[in-house]
């Protein structure tokens, strides 16, 4: 058996090797490294892939989140609602900006941003919802679609860890990840499902306006070269890694299917396991499974279980993580904003609980056996 790793970008980078050694060398020799005919086409790709109108690529997911707020002149003060229970990035874009993140529960079964919470934090300074789609499946978009056409607020997505995944709106119809609210952010972080050789990131929209505003606030506050209309940064996917994020797009539905079949062999091996609710799969979308999350189900010192399981797997050279052991408003960073008033039960009731197993799109069989076995007996004898 292989030695087992919780990403292996190398081994997918082989399969594909001489694609993406082409596409290196025709962007090296083409001299064009900012900008250029790769970002253009990457762009076109994905915005077909999305079924979207504009996609602005820009160097990071944090990047896309701080250039959303900008775009939709967020100020200081303003308030965004978004789930505790995720990355920090979600929150710290819009502190560097003085918007106030107001901290929300999830919902237990999905990870995903609750909707009854969300109504309960609207106030006359709510501005914005960011959901975030944790771990690769979409949170519930069509009551929170409705809760801001009510209150006239707007909806980021943050689909930084689900690319590729979809949801079912009310009226039928299927769109992406990103595409359902009035902006979506991406990143291109190597160990996401699309992953590049480095950093990057994209902002998706379907307004036209909006788009405009985008494109300029990444790129200085240009509407034109040297001609800056608004405050903006420099915030650009370079030419290298859109070449290999093309190559890598056309892999991507292949890709998200390989860790959707591997979770369902973790599912299978689970099925009987009481103290291992294994990750709901909501029926109005795909789950894409940037993270494979177990919730082990014990009250007896729950966070020493857990870390007990961790360290266990660790010793019979199994990786595993915790995402997140410390959710965002119980961050030093969030003293600020109040983080420390927050009652979230629910929130830190998975702090204790969560683990995330190997994921990735290049499991072999024998690697997946000996991790369920360990898991399983880890919990018989523990």
């Amino acid at each position: 058996m292989q030695p087992i790793q919780m990403v292996d970008t190398k081994s997918q980078y082989l399969k594909i090797k001489n694609e993406i050694d082409t596409a290196v060398i025709e962007t090296i020799e083409s001299s064009i490294y900012i900008g250029g005919k790769q970002v253009q086409q990457f762009a076109e790709n994905l915005k077909t892939y999305l079924g979207a109108k504009h996609v602005i690529p820009c160097a990071n997911g944090t990047d896309a989140l701080q250039i959303a707020f900008m775009a939709l002149n967020l100020q200081p003060g303003d308030e965004i609602i978004t789930p505790s229970f995720t990355y920090i990035a979600t929150v710290e874009a819009a502190a560097l900006l003085g918007i106030k993140p107001v901290f929300v529960e999830v919902n237990k079964d999905t990870f995903c941003i609750d909707i009854e919470s969300v109504k309960a934090a609207i106030t006359s300074k709510t501005k914005a919802i960011v959901p975030v789609h944790l771990y690769g499946q979409t949170a519930d978009m069509q009551p929170l679609l409705d809760i801001a056409k009510t209150h006239n607020l707007k909806i980021i997505e943050d689909t930084a860890q689900a690319i590729g995944a979809n949801y079912q709106l009310a009226d039928g119809s299927t769109k992406m990840a990103s595409t359902i609210g009035d902006i979506g952010t991406i990143s291109f972080y190597p160990s996401k499902n699309l992953g590049a050789f480095g950093d990057g990131g994209a902002i998706v929209t379907n307004d036209d306006a909006l788009a405009a505003k985008l494109q300029m606030i990444a790129h200085h506050g240009q509407s034109k070269r040297y001609y800056h209309d608004v405050v903006g940064c420099n915030s650009r996917l370079d030419a290298l890694q859109a070449a290999i994020l093309n190559i890598k797009l056309k892999y991507l539905d292949q890709y998200n299917d390989a860790r959707i079949a591997l979770a369902d062999a973790y599912d299978a091996a689970f099925a009987n396991i009481a103290k291992i609710k294994t990750p709901i799969r909501n029926t109005n979308g795909k789950h894409v499974f940037h993270q494979y999350t177990i919730t082990l189900l014990t009250d007896n010192n729950p966070a020493d279980f857990r870390n007990g399981m961790q360290n266990y797997l660790q010793e019979k050279g199994i990786p595993s993580m915790i995402y997140y052991p410390v959710s965002s408003h119980k961050q030093k960073m969030f003293d600020a904003f109040g983080g420390s008033n927050y009652d979230l039960a629910i929130t830190d009731w998975l702090n204790d609980r969560v683990i995330s197993l190997p994921m990735h799109t290049e499991m072999q069989p024998d690697q997946i056996e000996y991790i369920t076995n360990a898991v399983i007996a880890y919990i018989e004898n523990n």
